[in-house]
């Protein structure tokens, strides 16, 4: 299991958000600020199969937008996951 972490601008989060719970990803919203973008920003936290996680990363390349020249439109961390707990 991997924990997926994305940093969004503002504009993207609806699109990549209705494409991945389409898709069946569960999906947590954080408001958040900071420096990457350096506007509005939201950050995705998901919890997710191995086996899943190149799906999950093709459907928010391809729903986040386009990008001005030399400016990126999410930032994304992949992170191991060794234990898992609902409760």
């Amino acid at each position: 299991m991997k924990m997926i972490i994305v940093i969004l601008k503002d504009e993207s989060v609806e699109k990549v958000v209705t494409a991945l719970t389409a898709a069946e990803y569960r999906v947590t919203r954080v408001a958040s600020t900071g420096g990457f973008f350096r506007s509005g920003s939201t950050t995705l936290i998901m919890g997710v199969a191995d086996e899943r996680v190149d799906g999950a990363i093709d459907l928010i390349r391809s729903n986040c937008g386009q990008a001005m020249a030399g400016q990126s439109r999410a930032t994304l961390f992949v992170v191991p996951v060794t234990r898992y707990e609902q409760i």
